[in-house]
Parts: C-alpha cells; sequence; structure tokens
C-alpha cells in the first residue's frame, strides 16, 4: 500500500522541479552491487597516515584556541572563540564518527583508541554511541527500526511533541538522545544492559562509559581550579555549539527535501531503498572543516568508504543512481540557505501513516499553527 505523497519547494534558490514525475518510492531499476562496481577501486583504500594527518590538523587547531582563549579571556575574544571552537568540536566527532565506521584504519584497535579519544574528549560515549548508530545504517528509511530521528509521533506526550517540534529544542536533542535515545524507544547508550546492545557488547559499552566519566571528572576538577564561569566559556559553550551542528546536520541529512521522501515498513523496506532516501548537503568552505560529512548518500550505502574519498565516490556513482541521486543546492559562504529547509521541515514533517508500508511525512494543523515552527 503506497500512501499519497505531496511536492513542495521552499524559497527560491531551492531548485525547479522536474517535468517528468519521478516517484522517489519506486524501486529502483540498479542493484547496490551496481553502485559499488562505479566507484573507483582506490576509493575503497584506507590510509592510516592520511587519517591520522587530519586528527593531527584538528587537534592543533582545537589546541591553538584553547591556548588563545585562554591567553586573551576577553569579551572582544570569546564570542570569536566559540563558534569556531564548537565546530571543532564537531570535526573532532565526525573523525571518531568514522573510527566507529571502520572508514578510519584497517586497524580496529587504532580504530578504537583514536574513536575513545576523540569522542570522549566531548562527551560521546564511543561505543554506545558507534553501535547505535551502526543500528541507524542497517535500518535507515525504517519507520519502526531506524534509530534516529524516527518519525514517531501520535503515542508521545504533550511536552515531548512540543519539544521534538518546536525550534531550537531539536537542534539541542543529542545529550538527551544518548541518556534516553529517541522519542518511543527505549534503553541509553551509557548502559551496558540497555536493549541497544548484545552481551557481548556490554563489555565495549562499559570501556567507553567509563573514559566518559573521566572526561567529565577532568572537567568538574578544572571547574574547580580555574573556576565554573570560565569553564563553561571555554568548554561549555564550544559544546553546545557542537550538539547544535550535530543535531542540525544529522536531521537535514534525513529530512527537509523539496520533494517529500518516503519511509517504508514491511517487505517494501530494503537497505538500497532505504539508503536513497538520504540528502546530500553542501556546506560551503566548512565542507573541508567538518570532512565532508555533507556527502551522505553514498557514506550511507557504503560506510567504509574514507571521507577523503567520499567526494570522488559520490561524482563516479551519479550515472547509476540517476534520479535518485538529489544534486544538492550550492552553498555561499556560510551555508545560511538551509535554514530554510529545517524551518519548513519542522513545520511540515511531523508524523507517518500508522498504516501502509510506504508512507510520508504529514502535517499537524495545531503544530503548523504554532508561530515558533511556522513556515512562511
Amino acid at each position: 500500500m503506497v500512501q499519497a505523497q505531496s511536492l513542495h519547494n521552499v524559497g527560491k534558490g531551492a531548485g525547479q522541479e522536474d517535468q517528468t514525475y519521478f516517484d522517489p518510492s519506486a524501486p529502483p531499476p540498479f542493484k547496490i552491487a551496481d553502485i559499488r562496481a562505479a566507484i573507483p577501486k582506490h576509493c575503497w583504500e584506507k590510509n592510516t597516515w592520511r587519517s591520522l594527518s587530519y586528527v593531527l590538523r584538528d587537534v592543533l587547531i582545537v589546541t591553538a584556541l584553547l591556548a588563545a582563549a585562554i591567553g586573551f579571556n576577553s569579551w572582544f575574544f570569546w564570542p570569536l572563540y566559540w563558534p569556531a571552537q564548537g565546530t571543532m568540536f564537531w570535526a573532532l566527532f565526525v573523525l571518531g564518527h568514522d573510527c566507529g565506521h571502520g572508514s578510519f584504519s584497517n586497524s580496529p584497535k587504532l580504530s578504537s583508541l583514536v574513536g575513545h579519544i576523540l569522542h570522549s574528549s566531548i562527551l560521546v560515549p564511543y561505543h554506545g554511541w558507534r553501535i547505535s548508530h551502526r543500528t541507524h545504517h542497517q535500518n535507515h528509511g525504517h519507520v519502526e527500526k531506524d534509530e534516529s530521528w524516527v518519525p514517531v509521533y501520535k503515542n508521545l506526550d504533550n511536552m515531548t511533541r512540543m519539544l521534538r517540534f518546536t525550534l531550537p529544542f531539536p537542534i539541542f536533542a543529542y545529550p538527551f538522545y544518548l541518556w534516553s535515545r529517541s522519542p518511543g524507544k527505549q534503553g541509553s547508550h551509557f548502559s551496558p544492559n540497555s536493549n541497544l546492545f548484545s552481551p557481548s557488547e556490554r563489555k565495549d559499552v562499559l570501556t567507553s562509559t567509563l573514559c566518559w566519566g573521566i572526561m567529565l571528572s577532568v572537567l568538574l576538577y578544572l571547574s574547580l581550579i580555574m573556576g565554573p564561569v570560565f569553564m563553561l566559556k571555554l568548554y561549555g559553550v564550544p559544546y553546545v555549539i557542537f550538539i547544535m551542528w550535530l543535531d542540525f546536520v544529522t536531521y537535514l541529512h534525513h529530512h527537509g527535501y523539496k520533494q517529500k521522501l518516503p519511509w517504508y515498513r514491511g517487505e517494501e523496506w530494503t537497505y538500497l531503498r532505504g539508503g536513497l532516501t538520504t540528502i546530500d548537503r553542501d556546506y560551503g568552505w566548512i565542507n573541508n572543516i567538518h570532512h565532508d560529512i555533507g556527502t551522505h548518500v553514498i557514506h550511507h550505502l557504503f560506510p567504509q568508504i574514507p571521507h577523503y574519498h567520499l567526494v570522488e565516490a559520490t561524482k563516479a556513482a551519479k550515472s547509476v543512481l540517476g534520479k535518485y541521486y538529489r544534486e544538492p543546492q550550492k552553498s555561499g559562504p556560510v551555508p545560511f540557505h538551509l535554514m530554510k529547509y529545517l524551518l519548513h521541515s519542522i513545520s511540515h514533517d511531523h508524523f507517518v501513516s500508522d498504516s501502509g508500508d510506504i508512507v510520508y511525512y504529514q502535517t499537524d494543523p495545531q503544530l503548523h499553527k504554532d508561530p515558533w515552527t511556522k513556515s512562511n
């Protein structure tokens, strides 16, 4: 059963609709092996030294910003420091994300070590998140089985519903997700006994939770030594900006395209069809800073490809993907253009039907009236 979909454009410059109707839920005329064959062989190769060079680059920038903030410690410098350091925290997360996918190195031990260092430094439990993120990739686009930003709605209490669909709350969701997962799901990324994890994974989860606890203890100790207000300025505000980046980027990878994209149930869902509903985004010069995380379709289908090969792999795959690939709108120096997609999606994409194996987001008229979410 296919639920009727609607099309919409979001603002000027969002692109023009093709004159020929295209159904994004139609089974693709190609297989995932066809996409794989189109990608050059060297795109699959992991260069450990190259990966480590990105870590070195980002750590040096983070360290330099910390030193400058401590040295200047002035209200002239802090507003410059906060967005810069918050963005670099986000860059560290992306490199740890690559470790979790195994695209950082052929050595699982090195990937785990680097991933723990990077993610613990920004208060992310590495293995707990890695495992749930793997679940997301394996089930993307499945109404019940997907892990993040799932279209659960009707069973939410009023407070949760309001927070989920009222800006700015959704872009501060990540810490709450780590503690209690998405609305409608149970478990925690910190608990080895959570139903997120199999018994064989519990030791890894405990290790990551302990690393997270050590980092939190270090931050609390530094707050006693340097003062809580100073630590809030030095670490707390950049951490919040990192969270905003993470929620903003991950939400727009899976929402807010000008044509509504399907969610699946039952036999209609396949790994390929689910992955093809992801969306590439352009972030201008920030693409290089956050390691081309906006090149997301090929990453979702083949997460083992290193980030530094994703752009080339995507170009090679376009001939196979055809209209199933959605060219991202080009960004200016700062990706302000993406705000209209976020605002429009938050105000329109609220729930999917309880029945049907191919469904699309629908709009709650009551939420749409909310001045905080309503899109012009």
